[in-house]
């Protein structure tokens, strides 16, 4: 892989860049399984700004250090404050951490190396890719406890089939890497010494695209997915005559025709 070059902050979010503009962050607390506590929180949507400010940006890649990729929400910080204004304050800054992704103009790939539970499953899917590696586990298992994984619920229904994610989220049960890809939680799996391997294979894919189709690509898939098929169509058209104009593309057809590679600033 590409050498990440540029450190822009350390603590319980390492967060590099490297010189091709992907950007790393990696959740970085192992003795509390990577939770989401408040200042991980913080230290995420502080990063996410970052790489939505950097024009040069190209991926971002999502990982962890430790036996989990991430547990969820801290439960010991969230019983400290049996408050319900706390609560709302939390989960509102863990939906808007979620959406940023989201609104990210650039891929994002989850690089799942440990288990991931409640609002990790939850961190997982809200990722617009995912590659994890053989044996890892999944689960929404906040009803062990007496709480249904309320939040973990949208982006999971949005995975996969809705009647896949309730049995998940009313038994609490967990599904494997393998489980995880067939119910389109993952796109890959693969032997944990491979996964930097399959990461930087996906990434590769992905920087050989220029940025703006991509950027303008994903902004629609998202968008279209909550409309009705005819506001869907008359988006996405007019999505695509916005591309086809641009210059990007133009070089793209133009190299088709000429049987050459097209010579794109990607």
């Amino acid at each position: 892989m590409n050498t990440p070059q540029k450190i822009l902050s350390d603590g319980e979010l390492r967060h590099t860049r490297d010189a091709r503009g992907v950007h790393w962050l990696t959740l970085n607390s192992p003795a509390t399984f990577n939770a989401l506590g408040e200042s991980m929180l913080q230290a995420l949507e502080q990063a996410i700004a970052s790489v939505a400010a950097d024009d040069a940006a190209r991926a971002v890649v999502l990982g962890a250090e430790g036996k989990a990729f991430c547990a969820g929400h801290n439960l010991k910080e969230m019983k400290a404050r049996p408050e319900l204004a706390y609560y709302q304050q939390l989960f509102a800054q863990c939906t808007r951490m979620m959406l940023a992704l989201r609104k990210l103009p650039v891929p994002v790939i989850a690089r799942v190396q440990g288990i991931a539970t409640a609002a990790g499953c939850q961190l997982v899917a809200q990722c617009d890719l995912a590659v994890a590696a053989e044996g890892v586990r999944f689960g929404v298992n906040g009803i062990d406890v007496g709480l249904f994984c309320a939040t973990p619920s949208v982006p999971l229904s949005r995975n996969m089939q809705p009647k896949q994610a309730m049995e998940m989220l009313v038994t609490g049960g967990f599904i494997d890497a393998t489980e995880a890809q067939r119910r389109g939680l993952v796109n890959r799996v693969v032997g944990l010494d491979q996964l930097d391997a399959e990461v930087a294979s996906l990434l590769q894919a992905i920087l050989s695209k220029p940025r703006l189709a991509l950027a303008m690509g994903k902004q629609l898939f998202y968008q279209q997915a909550e409309m009705g098929i005819e506001a869907a169509y008359q988006l996405a058209g007019q999505t695509m005559a916005c591309n086809m104009i641009d210059e990007v593309a133009q070089e793209g057809v133009q190299a088709f025709i000429e049987k050459r590679s097209p010579a794109w600033r990607t």
